[in-house]
């Protein structure tokens, strides 16, 4: 089977597709995939500072674990391997620590008394609040640099590009 710009999980480096016959815009490509990596390795760093917030022995993925309890978003083991699709186990392990931490507790679902769904206490809920105004404080200090039509510009590239 070969790989092909059409099926990006083939494995292959993007690099190695020819894409366009214009070598500027296979430059510019190659420039936003860059660009791309050193925005996931800061979105990386951010995660790493928000989990520190809330407590100094958290992981990233604890933070995210925890973010998707408190937002309602994700409320049982399931749930959250979706969301983040990741393993079993690595969520296994930070429910483990979080209910550890005092962060997060493991109730009865009152929808199906059978069932257990996961809630953020109120230090975890605390805790978040603070880290998520701090990374939406840096967040907001860059983008108001930019004028609102370059915003809405961006936005709707963004929702191209994840589209």
């Amino acid at each position: 089977m070969t790989a092909s710009p059409d099926d990006p999980d083939s494995g292959a480096p993007a690099a190695a597709f020819s894409r366009v016959d214009d070598p500027d815009l296979d430059q510019a490509i190659t420039r936003v995939e860059q660009e791309l990596g050193r925005l996931f390795a800061r979105i990386r760093i951010s995660w790493r500072d928000a989990a520190m917030t809330v407590h100094p022995d958290l992981q990233p993925l604890g933070y995210q674990v925890l973010t998707s309890i408190a937002t309602g978003k994700a409320t049982s083991a399931g749930a959250i391997i979706e969301r983040l699709q990741t393993d079993k186990s690595a969520v296994s392990r930070q429910v483990r620590q979080l209910e550890q931490l005092g962060l997060v507790e493991s109730i009865r679902d009152p929808d199906d008394r059978r069932a257990r769904v996961l809630v953020a206490t109120e230090l975890a809920q605390e805790k978040v609040a603070l880290a998520r105004s701090r990374y939406e404080a840096r967040l907001g200090e860059r983008l108001s640099r930019w004028s609102a039509d370059d915003l809405d510009l961006f936005a709707d590239l963004l929702a191209d590009l994840g589209g």
